[in-house]
């Protein structure tokens, strides 16, 4: 498994920011919208002038006839641009990254056969609609107003960033043309489901911040390692099943789990080693993080803490403790309905 040091002192998986994922696990002040009214957003297109006057194109690299240089990187982050019309124009790029700017439409990118990375986070996107882009390896569109999935199919799609949208379910999520999607951030949406997610190679899931009540239609994922569902609406853990094979890491910090009933649910994850419950009614109980190791007795990490050798060993004994009550309640049971045939006789 991923070692515990990929997981920082809250109990939460450190950041990859290369991929410009929304996943800080700690009650931040989101960025709020600002109010204004499409109208009253003053235009401002993209145009070839401000791209060479602002310095926006980088990497110079051979194009694909090995003949000729362009430029591949453009960066027009935080600039006030309403329209990327001009990027047509533009067909060498392969990586793009217009966040924090008011666009509304994409559509100019689909004559950027070789995008390998779009970024246009912050922007003023109601759909992720694109063509089909053969190469794309990664897209973020979080914090927009996107809500669906239409149009989101990219065959080496490898990283998806829906985080901060307006998705309320995952029903056009389209996993025959995502084959490749191995991290899937949704987190701060509407969602009150996991339904939908059937991507087999998906590696990584953040659901943080939504309003799951069920855990459902995830046994699909035998590949999923990292599983985010903290600040939900989560008071049982039903749907849980032994087809998540390779889950390590599951966070379910601040939601409604009362009883090491549900707890035991998790039974049935082989893998699972660090487990997130912190803000949950359970954790109070007494006797908490021995429990949940009597429980779930491979788990290595609950919460920030590491499981120490002598909690281990506690939890060992109560263990064998319950497994001798229920050996010889089971003894004595049989014992009663030997003497009872023996009495009808």
């Amino acid at each position: 498994m991923s070692d515990l040091s990929d997981f920082d002192d809250d109990g939460d998986e450190i950041e990859d920011p290369e991929v410009d994922a929304v996943k800080d696990e700690e009650d931040d002040d989101d960025d709020d919208e600002d109010g204004m009214k499409e109208d009253d957003i003053v235009q401002k297109p993209l145009t070839q002038e401000i791209i060479a006057n602002e310095g926006c194109l980088s990497l110079l690299c051979k194009t694909g006839n090995g003949l000729a240089h362009a430029y591949v990187r453009l960066d027009i982050k935080d600039r006030e641009i309403t329209d990327i019309s001009c990027l047509k124009v533009f067909v060498h790029l392969r990586y793009v990254d217009l966040s924090i700017n008011s666009i509304n439409d994409l559509s100019p990118l689909n004559f950027l056969t070789h995008l390998l990375t779009i970024k246009a986070d912050k922007n003023r996107l109601a759909s992720a609609k694109l063509n089909e882009l053969p190469y794309l390896q990664i897209l973020n569109c979080s914090e927009n107003k996107i809500t669906g999935c239409e149009g989101i199919a990219h065959p080496l799609l490898e990283t998806l960033n829906l985080g901060g949208n307006q998705l309320t379910d995952l029903t056009t999520l389209n996993a025959t043309k995502l084959a490749r999607l191995s991290q899937l951030e949704l987190k701060a949406n509407k969602l009150t489901s996991t339904a939908g997610v059937h991507i087999v190679e998906l590696k990584k899931l953040y659901l943080a911040d939504n309003l799951i009540t069920k855990i459902e239609d995830l046994g699909r994922l035998r590949n999923l390692m990292i599983l985010h569902l903290r600040n939900n609406n989560l008071s049982n853990l039903d749907g849980f099943t032994d087809n998540l094979r390779q889950l390590q890491y599951l966070n379910l910090r601040k939601n409604d789990i009362t009883s090491f009933s549900e707890v035991e649910k998790l039974k049935c994850l082989p893998m699972l080693r660090a487990l997130i419950l912190r803000q949950n009614p359970v954790c109070f109980e007494e006797g908490y993080r021995v429990e949940v190791l009597v429980l779930l007795r491979r788990l290595e990490r609950l919460d920030q803490d590491v499981y120490l050798e002598d909690e281990r060993q506690e939890a060992e004994e109560v263990y064998n403790a319950r497994q001798e009550m229920e050996y010889q309640g089971e003894g004595t049971s049989n014992h009663e309905v030997i003497n009872s045939e023996e009495e009808d006789q």
